[in-house]
């Protein structure tokens, strides 16, 4: 009994940010030298009135409306995101109730970042061998430049919206081969938003915008990403998990057909391929086009992927994400 990945289907905002209207707003910010750090040149960002639970509801029914049989057979419902509607229910619930889905249906949140997609396939995978549902339904994305101070160049151009929505089910064909997770809670202050939380609640002290030594200008209620930090964990930590993964499936970089990493940013990515030694033609990467979606960022190049015919059935394909935590998870699978 084997674990396989359906259908993907995402949903981004209508609000389309160029490179140029951060320009235009901040004259002082060199955004050519962004741009070649960063690797995005547009991103999309919610409106005031839309959430994560907004967006992924029509990623949903994308998936259902090519796929009508599916709803009946889902079994469980997982929403990975930092940015729900409330801080209870959870997104999930309110989800269930927005599709239509019959009550039998587990459905519970994953507060999880960038790694958050591989996890929650793990999770489904495990839902799946238990008997407990013979389809899940994955939702992975947020909202977050909502949490973003306009202000903070370090990451304002960074992020971008959007949700996916990913059907995994039960199957004969292999699937899912393997997953590799681990945490460094140590760090957990190399990404954060520090109010808002029970530690912290959000105040008018939290409120006043505070300026760094780089002249990024930020309040206590915005996500803060020690960047230069990140990159280093990431590249001590990412490269030998991917290595330990394919080892115990004696596999080797050369035997996958396809790398799809966490889209953090082209700087991030650059240096992973690199210490990895992939092909240039093995890596895919839309950085450039949605901006970094957080936990929607690899299922978001995965379908970008498939619809661009670069991975075709019967493939090898690694995926890996890593962030906030922090933590990182990798999984290798037979598309």
């Amino acid at each position: 009994m084997n674990t396989r990945i359906r259908r993907i289907e995402y949903q981004l905002p209508e609000r389309e940010v160029t490179n140029q209207e951060f320009q235009k707003t901040h004259p002082e910010w060199d955004m050519n030298a962004v741009a070649e750090r960063a690797g995005v040149e547009v991103r999309y960002f919610s409106a005031p009135d839309e959430t994560a639970l907004d967006l992924a509801e029509k990623a949903c029914l994308k998936v259902f409306e090519n796929d009508p049989e599916a709803l009946e057979n889902v079994g469980a419902l997982i929403f990975c995101t930092q940015t729900p509607d409330h801080t209870l229910p959870s997104n999930a619930c309110l989800l269930h109730g927005r599709l239509g889905m019959k009550e039998g249906v587990l459905a519970f949140d994953v507060a999880m970042g960038c790694s958050g997609f591989v996890n929650a396939l793990s999770l489904a995978h495990g839902f799946i061998q238990s008997r407990q549902a013979d389809s899940v339904l994955v939702v992975t994305g947020d909202t977050l430049s909502k949490r973003v101070s306009d202000d903070d160049r370090s990451i304002a151009v960074l992020f971008g919206d959007g949700v996916a929505a990913t059907l995994v089910e039960m199957s004969d064909e292999e699937g899912l081969i393997d997953v590799e997770s681990a945490t460094a809670g140590k760090y957990w202050d190399r990404i954060m938003i520090p109010a808002g939380g029970s530690r912290m609640p959000h105040s008018e002290e939290t409120s006043i915008p505070e300026e760094d030594s780089r002249g990024n200008i930020r309040t206590k209620n915005d996500i803060w990403m020690d960047g230069l930090s990140v990159l280093g964990l990431v590249n001590t930590r990412v490269p030998s998990q991917i290595q330990k993964l394919l080892q115990r499936n004696q596999s080797t970089i050369d035997d996958v057909d396809l790398f799809v990493f966490h889209q953090a940013s082209k700087i991030m990515l650059d240096s992973l391929v690199a210490r990895l030694g992939v092909k240039p033609e093995k890596h895919f990467h839309n950085v450039a086009k949605v901006g970094n979606t957080v936990s929607a960022s690899i299922p978001i190049a995965l379908k970008d992927a498939s619809d661009q015919g670069l991975v075709s059935p019967g493939d090898l394909v690694l995926i890996s994400g890593f962030g906030v935590g922090l933590a990182w998870a990798t999984a290798l699978l037979r598309w």
